[in-house]
């Protein structure tokens, strides 16, 4: 199946983002996992950023021009689809239980966002104003701040007016169809693996709220929250809150004939279901803003999973890929900013527009090189002895630059990988590690799951928040086999906090003598790695065919061997490693034989992207200074290749000039 564009996630996020995109010409398809599972429906439909005190910038900002928005999106959708989105502009009430610096009945401040924007007004109301405004206040109530420009929709209600609207003008929406992973190649998104195969379009938008985190190395994380609605008893003639209350933990949502009471802020996965705990929690301080609702009749109980982000923030705009749209994380205000999301990615996508707010919420604010890194021309590689530099710092820095390496479209700046195998002991391999400033480290799967000697802890004894592990499927002789250890590599990662790796180094190797890898298995494991939405890594022969068939069913490397595992003979497969990096589109990473700091160094010159060294550096007396050794030859190596060597010539040429000589 193709789609011009394929949004993920049928949220009120997607499906606002899907009608903006398909009332502009476009084909949309939407892929939803379970619609009724989106934090839309588990939401209470406030749109309050002066009520929760949103603080002045750009979230601000982002948030009172999608409230400014509404009055006529709903009304467009209204007239889309017949049905009522429960948009009321009714304001918003914050009671509060001590005095408020000193306000007094009528005072007045502005919520202001920046110095040219405009002010959103809120009155203090003392306890004789707010009692008269809103009867029935807990005692303890002092007074209260009115919104006036804040409002509520009926959440429900908008998802399924949101569903029906996409329906009429012509979205392909698909309910029950789950994202696997991003099929990637050179910085583009080429498929989606879904469970009912491969879809493939012009463009994708990953709006899939706290699921967004299992397809993509993102932190956005599930916040549980849990609800409940009290029923207003029928002897009751007419709703007798007619204000929503926001107070101190808590909120109150008068509808038609009930009353939505949230929510619970709980850092504790998908974990489902209510709690007795969280539910007495919401009616203690419910029933102290608004004592008379402890008579009501509970009528219902739910829960809910927000997209929560470090910062609170939602993550939008353009992504490591360039086909790729971010729209995901908005936290608490999913539904207030979903008719500017909308807005602005579609202008994004569509017309190339960034809005100037897109900036604040770029997913890069949660990225940073990490510390055990040096960019390639500052690092130690470039100075004499590791104490005085060779390139004084008073001079220009080199012309020379480089990008970093990409893999499956994470991004690294070491291009040295080592291994965990062979060393004398933890210590020694910690050590190494730490020397050779590699940021991938190649885990054996079976021998961590089995304890082998040399790998119990192993663990427990790196920094895996510092370290992207590469689970190899090491040991494996035909490819059901490595199918199967890859998929318990995944879950490694992920019981080890890396809950976006989808890396595997490949490795079908039936020849115990001399540990060649079988070609044919290795092409049948990567075809069926790389639906399941794995970034594939295999180990190879240095087969420049084979490695472009692996290239061509969507490996995000190859890693030809330059002589026999372990071996130490360095590069004897130079001329194919030669002939796979001129043709690959994919990282070509030398694997195996590689012995000395000069063969790595070399193997870098030839062009190849990247190192992984193991027995080199494991078996050396001094492990950790041969770490270190391989770090800088890699570094050497890599910047020999982009300044280019001399050519080579068949006679002498002298390096002093002839002319201007002294002569007798």
């Amino acid at each position: 199946m193709t789609s011009e564009i394929v949004i993920i996630g049928g949220g009120v996020i997607g499906l606002a983002i899907a009608i903006e995109l398909k009332l502009r010409g476009t084909h949309v398809t939407v892929f939803c996992r379970d619609f009724q599972a989106a934090a839309s429906h588990a939401a209470a439909g406030m749109l309050a950023p002066d009520a929760e005190n949103i603080p002045a910038g750009a979230m601000r900002s982002l948030c009172w021009r999608s409230r400014a928005l509404y009055p006529d999106w709903t009304r467009k959708l209204e007239e889309l689809t017949g049905l009522n989105t429960g948009y009321r502009p009714c304001g918003i009430l914050a009671p509060v239980f001590e005095e408020a610096g000193g306000q007094e009945a009528g005072g007045e401040k502005l919520i202001l966002s920046s110095p040219s924007s405009p002010s959103s007004p809120a009155y203090w109301l003392n306890k004789e104003a707010i009692d008269q405004y809103q009867p029935g206040l807990g005692a303890e109530v002092v007074g209260g701040w009115w919104y006036p420009e804040d409002a509520q929709v009926d959440n429900k209600a908008l998802a399924h007016v949101l569903w029906t609207a996409a329906e009429s003008v012509g979205v392909e929406l698909k309910d029950g169809i789950t994202v696997e992973g991003f099929l990637q190649q050179q910085g583009q998104v080429v498929g989606v693996q879904t469970n009912a195969g491969i879809i493939r379009a012009a463009h994708y938008v990953l709006a899939s709220g706290a699921w967004s985190n299992e397809l993509l190395p993102l932190p956005v994380l599930p916040r549980k929250g849990q609800m409940l609605s009290v029923r207003i008893p029928g002897f009751v003639p007419e709703l007798p809150l007619k204000r929503v209350l926001f107070g101190e933990d808590i909120y109150i949502v008068p509808r038609c004939d009930r009353l939505v009471i949230g929510a619970t802020s709980e850092d504790v996965g998908f974990t489902p279901d209510n709690t007795p705990e969280g539910i007495q929690k919401l009616l203690q301080a419910a029933i102290r803003l608004y004592p008379q609702l402890k008579h009501y009749p509970i009528q219902e109980f739910w829960w809910g999973f927000r997209p929560a982000t470090p910062d609170e923030l939602p993550i939008l705009g353009s992504s490591h890929c360039q086909n790729l749209t971010f729209a995901t994380g908005h936290y608490r205000n999913g539904i207030l900013l979903a008719p500017v999301t909308a807005a602005l990615i579609a202008d994004f996508i569509l017309e190339q527009k960034s809005d100037p707010l897109l900036a604040d919420f770029h997913y890069s604010r949660f990225q940073s090189k990490p510390s055990t890194c040096t960019p390639m021309l500052t690092h130690s590689a470039n100075f004499s002895n590791g104490h005085h530099p060779a390139i004084s710092p008073q001079q220009p820095p080199l012309s020379i630059q480089d990008s970093p390496l990409i893999i499956a479209g994470k991004t690294f700046q070491s291009r040295l990988m080592t291994g965990t195998g062979k060393y004398r002991s933890i210590e020694e391999m910690q050590q190494s590690i730490a020397a050779s400033d590699c940021q991938i480290v190649t885990v054996a799967v079976r021998r961590v799951q089995t304890k082998a000697p040399g790998h119990e802890g192993l663990a427990e004894a790196l920094d895996w928040t510092k370290i992207w592990m590469l689970p190899n499927t090491a040991g494996c002789q035909t490819a059901e086999e490595a199918i199967r250890v890859a998929r318990l590599g995944r879950e490694m990662a992920k019981l080890l906090g890396q809950e976006d790796n989808n890396f595997v180094k490949l490795e079908v190797i039936p020849d115990l003598k001399y540990l060649l890898p079988d070609p044919i298995g290795t092409l049948q494991a990567a075809e069926q790695l790389v639906k399941e939405g794995f970034a594939v890594l295999p180990y190879i022969n240095a087969d420049p065919m084979l490695a472009k068939r692996l290239e061509d069913v969507g490996c995000a490397t190859v890693m030809p061997l330059a002589s026999p595992i372990g071996s130490g003979q360095g590069l004897k497969t130079t001329a194919n490693i030669q002939i796979i990096i001129e043709n690959a589109g994919v990282p070509v990473v030398v694997d195996a034989g590689i012995g000395s700091p000069s063969e790595a160094a070399q193997a870098m010159e030839l062009g190849a992207d990247a190192l992984l060294i193991n027995s080199a550096i494991a078996l050396s007396p001094n492990p950790a200074a041969m770490a270190r050794a391989m770090n800088l030859a890699t570094v050497a190596g890599r910047l020999a290749y982009l300044a280019g060597r001399m050519p080579i010539k068949d006679y002498a040429s002298p390096s002093s000039p002839l002319t201007g000589t002294i002569t007798s």
